[in-house]
């Protein structure tokens, strides 16, 4: 599958449609982001059934500024409308993969209710 482009329009329905997503926040300009754009896209065809986004952070500085983007590439792994991971940095293909396989392995459940006892302890 190929990559999509994410923007303020698009990115809450393709996101929360979604079992699990990755999101390059990436600049034209960036070197490291190039340098990664061939391992993610490689990783986006061996994983058909994740979606893998892309978010230009100069054509979307309101979307990388609401995820507080200070660093690219930053890859980002959302789950279930959970993010689980968030990170600046280019990733070697064995640790995109490695990463990858962590997320498939996360007990949702789990991160659901982590998520509500902290909201729960956020308003008392």
């Amino acid at each position: 599958m190929a990559t999509v482009e994410l923007t303020t329009e698009n990115f809450d329905e393709v996101v929360g449609g979604s079992d699990m997503v990755l999101v390059d926040f990436w600049a034209a300009w960036c070197g490291p982001c190039r340098q990664f754009a061939p391992t993610y896209e490689k990783s986006a065809e061996k994983h058909p059934d994740i979606v893998f986004g892309k978010v230009d952070t100069e054509d979307q500085q309101q979307l990388a500024a609401a995820f507080q983007i200070r660093s690219i590439p930053t890859l980002m792994i959302v789950r279930d409308g959970v993010v689980l991971y968030s990170q600046p940095g280019a990733l070697p293909e064995s640790a995109l993969e490695d990463l990858i396989d962590q997320a498939r392995k996360v007990d949702m459940e789990d991160v659901r209710k982590q998520v509500a006892d902290e909201q729960a302890d956020q308003q008392s």
